[in-house]
């Protein structure tokens, strides 16, 4: 059993997150989840998208992995739409299938972002912190990675900051 997951929360597959993912994961340390191969509905208190893709990735999720890793593009100041659906969608773990969400207590969450530049805005992980709080997740840190001004290639002082992250993640 590998013991650590990225999932990953971006409109684009093989972008700047990805970049960041595959720079982190150059040992191939860790096994990656693409929210965007998913179908993922939207949270829904009747439960109508109960045989989406949800249940059985949060149940493999659980039962294979002890850290989990969320990585996200910062759009508009904020995590990305698909990884806040993929959030949203724990409330199944609160009200449907509460033992299945017992299951995250004591397990590890830490939390990749990444844009252009240097220009995280204060808060912008305090949702990934409260969540792991309320579901009795240890919260591991954060790291943000952005790029060279014309967009080729991770910053070297990013680049020092994902190693130092990543001793946190081991």
């Amino acid at each position: 059993m590998k013991k650590t997951i990225v999932i990953q929360g971006s409109s684009k597959s093989y972008g700047n997150t990805r970049s960041i993912i595959n720079y982190l994961n150059s040992e191939e340390n860790f096994d990656i989840i693409d929210l965007k191969t998913k179908n993922i509905g939207h949270f829904d208190y009747e439960f109508k998208n109960a045989n989406d893709d949800f249940i059985p990735l949060i149940k493999n999720v659980i039962t294979n992995y002890d850290t989990i890793i969320f990585a996200t593009p910062v759009y508009w100041y904020s995590m990305s739409g698909i990884l806040k659906v993929f959030f949203d969608r724990c409330s199944d773990l609160l009200y449907q299938e509460k033992e299945l969400g017992r299951l995250l207590r004591g397990k590890n969450m830490a939390v990749i972002s990444n844009s252009g530049a240097n220009d995280l805005k204060e808060g912008f992980y305090m949702p990934f912190k409260e969540s792991a709080n309320y579901l009795g997740m240890n919260y591991l840190g954060n790291v943000h990675g952005w790029f060279t001004e014309d967009g080729s290639e991770i910053t070297e002082e990013a680049k020092q900051q994902l190693k130092n992250f990543k001793t946190l993640i081991k």
